[in-house]
């Protein structure tokens, strides 16, 4: 049976990005004292990169062992390398250049001008070989069992680049697709499906602001994954909800949680 996913609000963007940070460094530090390595899984958008950006700025940062940490994305813009829209490029320029990361194990998807060339269906066919080679006999799927997945909520409950009523959210057998004709530029891209993210231990949801609100409540009130994809994102273990009050204006009485930051 999937856990109930726990909810914490903090007062602002800010202090939310910050405690997230807090609780990233700490959730990694631990699975590395544990078991040597650790996975994440990294989200784009503001949410994301003001969580990367809050590590980078942390004295804690340290305490992480750079060197034994997978870093694996959620979803990316189909545009060349380098380019300023890209995810990886962005997450490059909060955090990862600062720290000393192995390289082999940081997994960019793939770029359009990458040996896929424009084929964004090749190259989600090329990420989740490199993810199945990564996965071990004792993981849940042909994924690794991601510590913790990071996931940025989108105004219309879109995760990833999973959309409201798209066929990928639909996808039960592929762990990544391409994705065509996003609401959202560029209209290109390649994204785990929910099955792949629902292989973590640990899924984080981040929303911050009034425009999440209203999808922060519609996902969290039950209805099916293909009209608010937030709703099937779900760890194995925890699945965890981090909103600034913004974000969660709009929730019922009975899921806002009685102590909060």
């Amino acid at each position: 049976m999937t856990p109930a996913p726990q909810i914490v609000v903090h007062r602002d963007k800010e202090l939310m990005a910050q405690a997230a940070a807090a609780r990233l460094i700490t959730r990694v530090v631990d699975v590395q004292a544990a078991r040597g390595s650790a996975s994440v899984v990294l989200t784009g958008g503001r949410n994301g990169n003001a969580l990367l950006a809050a590590i980078a700025a942390s004295p804690a940062r340290d305490a992480v062992d750079w060197a034994r940490l997978d870093l694996w994305w959620g979803d990316e813009r189909f545009l060349p390398e380098g380019d300023g829209e890209r995810n990886v490029v962005q997450a490059r320029e909060a955090l990862l250049d600062q720290v000393p990361l192995d390289p082999a194990r940081v997994h960019a998807m793939p770029a359009s001008d990458g040996p896929a060339g424009g084929d964004a269906e090749a190259a989600a066919e090329q990420y989740a070989a490199e993810l199945a080679e990564a996965a071990r006999p004792e993981d849940h799927a042909a994924v690794p069992s991601f510590d913790v997945l990071l996931l940025g909520l989108g105004p219309d409950t879109h995760v990833a680049s999973l959309f409201p009523e798209h066929p990928g959210v639909r996808e039960t057998e592929r762990t990544v697709i391409g994705v065509h004709g996003s609401p959202k530029p560029p209209p290109t891209r390649i994204s785990l499906t929910l099955p792949a993210i629902r292989a973590a231990r640990e899924v984080w949801l981040l929303a911050a602001g009034e425009d999440k609100a209203d999808a922060a409540a519609l996902a969290l009130s039950g209805p099916g994954e293909f009209q608010a994809p937030a709703s099937g994102a779900y760890g194995r273990s925890r699945t965890l909800w981090l909103l600034d009050r913004a974000a969660a204006s709009a929730l019922p009485p009975e899921l806002y949680p009685a102590a909060s930051a």
